[in-house]
């Protein structure tokens, strides 16, 4: 093939090919911390397959829109840490209806934060370590599931673990999804012992609608923490990993746009959408080809994949209800095992911050709740405290 054909063919390929990776990876390596976190806070399988669909079409739809108006290869994606938040904290007074409240409340806040730069401001000055500090607290729960599912189910949670070991080593990108591609032939081989096969008509994608309410502990307990999480975990590191691809994102214009993919996701149970950080280094980097002025369609590639994967939704809620007991938690543990180690290298950066992190760690990580209000917010406050005495004292 002549060279400049080939490069042709580069320049069409190289992209598109980016795009269905970072969109596979970005799917299948969380996807099931999605559907936990909502079960958690009070969604019957059937509202979290909706919720999970939600998330998906609108990641994917804002993908596209921000990438084919600014022509940069933007990319949005679900709020991961949000989702492992939403595991951590667990049922509210006023049960899902008031999640949803919470979630609807989520994308005011993202809105207005592209509206008023003040708020942006306001969130800019919150520490990173006590945010990271919090995040990793929220994350230690859920990473614990390889440990406790290898001891209640070794013969079929240690190959997850071993091939995620293994990919770690020679094909890092894949690891999470190799984990959930041999947790799912696990989960295959248990189905073709048991018989239980699924109704047909429960693998087709379906909304579930929920009229929201607001109560004090949906708004405390996980509208604000929700909120601080994606800002902090997601959307400012997003948009610090494009700036060190040389792109950057429009902050108003983002803002704006995964706000109101929020707020329309919220009444069929998504959570929050944002910018993307790792799926962005994927879409917007050298594996996307040379012409960075054609990078974007990586991104737009992406989306379609999100759009389509999560028209399958209710398939893959139904895999993860036909699991062994301890693959799901396992795999689950396993996705979120980068981003706890990235938190707590963040949070413990810095000396004079170790005690103010560590107090927001442990506090998050304890899970308890005082007057329905989460862990997660009383982390904060008990973390802010701490900083804003030993800082007094010095």
């Amino acid at each position: 093939m002549p060279d400049h054909y080939r490069a042709r063919v580069n320049t069409l390929v190289r992209p598109v090919s980016a795009g269905v990776v970072s969109g596979l990876v970005g799917f299948t390596s969380a996807f099931v911390v999605v559907l936990a976190g909502l079960t958690a806070v009070g969604a019957s399988s059937r509202e979290a397959e909706s919720g999970l669909l939600a998330v998906s079409v609108t990641m994917g739809l804002a993908s596209i829109a921000l990438s084919l108006w600014s022509r940069l290869p933007i990319t949005v994606a679900w709020s991961t840490p949000g989702a492992a938040l939403l595991a951590a904290t667990g049922a509210i007074p006023g049960g899902w209806p008031a999640a949803v409240g919470a979630f609807l409340l989520t994308g005011v806040l993202i809105l207005a934060t592209g509206l008023l730069p003040q708020l942006g401001a306001l969130i800019a000055r919150i520490p990173t370590a006590i945010a990271q500090a919090m995040l990793a607290g929220i994350l230690l729960q859920l990473c614990l599931g390889p440990v406790t599912g290898l001891a209640e189910n070794p013969w079929q949670v240690a190959p997850v673990v071993i091939v995620w070991l293994l990919a770690l080593r020679f094909a890092s990108r894949w690891a999470a999804p190799l984990a959930f591609v041999t947790a799912a032939v696990a989960i295959t081989l248990h189905v073709s012992g048991t018989g239980e096969l699924p109704d047909a008509a429960a693998l087709l994608p379906h909304v579930s609608l929920t009229t929201p309410t607001l109560t004090l502990g949906s708004v405390v307990g996980i509208a604000l923490p929700l909120y601080l999480v994606t800002m902090a975990s997601q959307n400012v590191p997003g948009a610090a990993v494009m700036r060190g691809l040389g792109y950057e994102v429009p902050w108003r214009g983002s803002m704006l746009v995964t706000g109101a993919g929020t707020l329309l996701g919220a009444p069929a149970g998504g959570h929050a959408i944002n910018l993307a950080a790792i799926s962005a280094a994927l879409a917007a980097g050298p594996e996307a080809g040379e012409d960075r002025s054609r990078r974007w369609v990586a991104s737009v590639t992406a989306g379609v994949v999100w759009v389509v994967l999560g028209l399958c939704s209710a398939a893959f809620g139904a895999l993860v209800l036909l699991a062994p007991a301890g693959v799901i938690p396992a795999v689950a543990g396993l996705a979120l095992m980068g981003t706890l180690a990235m938190s707590l290298r963040s949070a413990l950066a810095e000396a004079k911050e170790q005690i103010p992190a560590v107090v927001t760690f442990v506090t998050a990580a304890s899970g308890v709740a005082i007057a329905g209000v989460s862990a997660a917010f009383w982390a904060l406050l008990a973390g802010l405290a701490v900083r804003a005495l030993l800082g007094w004292r010095r």
